[in-house]
């Protein structure tokens, strides 16, 4: 079967120089690379190999099945299951050898119960603990109690880590973060002053990583930075050394003249004021295209030009309005990406519709084929 004339490049050596440059930040701190959500929509098992290649520690993904999904890929180093899972999902974690978080007694229980069920020494658990996030994690309270749980399952559990997660790392005005890692640090001495070993110590992820030093600690969690894209666009004068590795591109399908006055796509909500010509490209908000993507001043690019799209954008195809530039069918489209002196990042894209970078990548669709290099 032909290849679709819409798809994504992945550049991997990006993916290892962002691991490389956010190595030089750490210093002896180990980098986790978060690949969760098929890789923020980049492609889990390749990213992961690329990152562990460039001298990532291990990965971290948030469900049961995209550890497998790595372990099957023959990936052998440590994956973290960022939150608890379904209790009938436990014995899963343990026979895949997937690093657990826990923050409660009936997981800390399900899980010490699948150890010895399959005669597992040292399953490794990370407790996490909230400290204003408000999403999950235990009570700083808590912590004592849980952790000393966990030891008291010994030989089937050990505790291999303590951490907590930032809410607002990428707002530099605001204090929040520090408050959140004076909690942390607070819990992390009663824990000490416990007599609890607590393994490696991590809090950062990739605004942390970038913004604050003193979040580093023994290891940090990189998501969004891996892939080369800022956490959020008001820090991204601190990500200049990042390499975006996704570039999003279609071919022009369909070229016509239009004339003033007349309409476009669904609804007609826009009309040309002078007599232009119109670009179809075969992508839509089935491919993760954003349907308003139009309304909000979305653009693309064209012979190295940024050309407007107009129109509500459909589920397989949206319309360009190239003005009285020569284009014809096969010509390239850069949706996300660099073509020529001009560039569309993600974070553009996700400032015009009022969200994140981190949303814009993760929703395109796997119907769009990946290509690797």
């Amino acid at each position: 079967m032909g290849a679709r004339a819409a798809w994504i490049d992945i550049d991997l050596d990006a993916v290892r120089h962002n691991v490389g440059y956010l190595c030089s930040l750490v210093g002896d701190a180990k980098v986790m690379a978060v690949v969760k959500a098929n890789g923020y929509g980049h492609g889990a098992v390749q990213v992961a190999e690329a990152a562990l290649e460039a001298g990532a520690h291990g990965l971290c993904v948030a469900l049961v099945q995209e550890g497998i999904e790595l372990r099957r890929a023959g990936i052998e180093s440590p994956i973290l299951v960022l939150s608890e899972q379904p209790l009938d999902q436990v014995g899963d974690i343990v026979a895949h050898g997937l690093i657990a978080t826990a923050y409660s007694v009936s997981f800390i229980d399900a899980l010490e119960h699948e150890a010895r069920l399959r005669n597992v020494v040292g399953q490794e658990v990370h407790l996490k603990i909230d400290t204003g996030m408000n999403r999950v994690g235990c009570k700083p309270s808590d912590a004592v109690e849980l952790s000393g749980r966990i030891m008291a399952r010994s030989p089937e559990l050990v505790l291999g880590g303590v951490f907590t997660h930032l809410a607002s790392a990428d707002d530099l005005e605001s204090d929040f973060t520090d408050r959140q890692i004076m909690k942390f640090d607070t819990t992390i001495a009663a824990l000490h002053n416990a007599g609890v070993e607590t393994g490696w110590i991590h809090i950062a992820n990739s605004a942390g990583t970038i913004t604050r030093n003193q979040s580093h600690r023994d290891m940090v969690r990189v998501g969004i930075a891996l892939y080369g894209i800022a956490p959020d666009i008001a820090i991204e004068h601190l990500c200049t050394q990042l390499r975006p590795a996704l570039s999003l591109k279609a071919r022009i399908t369909f070229v016509k003249k239009v004339a003033a006055g007349e309409g476009v796509s669904y609804g007609q909500r826009h009309h040309f004021e002078l007599a232009t010509t119109v670009a179809t490209v075969p992508l839509g908000y089935a491919d993760g295209v954003s349907r308003r993507l139009s309304a909000v001043g979305g653009e693309v690019l064209i012979g190295g030009r940024r050309c407007p799209i107009v129109g509500v954008v459909t589920m397989d195809q949206l319309m360009v309005d190239v003005g009285d530039h020569v284009v014809a069918v096969g010509d390239e489209v850069v949706l996300i990406g660099t073509q020529g002196a001009e560039s569309v990042s993600a974070n553009e894209w996700g400032s015009r519709l009022e969200t994140v970078g981190y949303e814009i990548v993760c929703g395109l669709s796997n119907r769009l084929q990946r290509h690797y290099r």
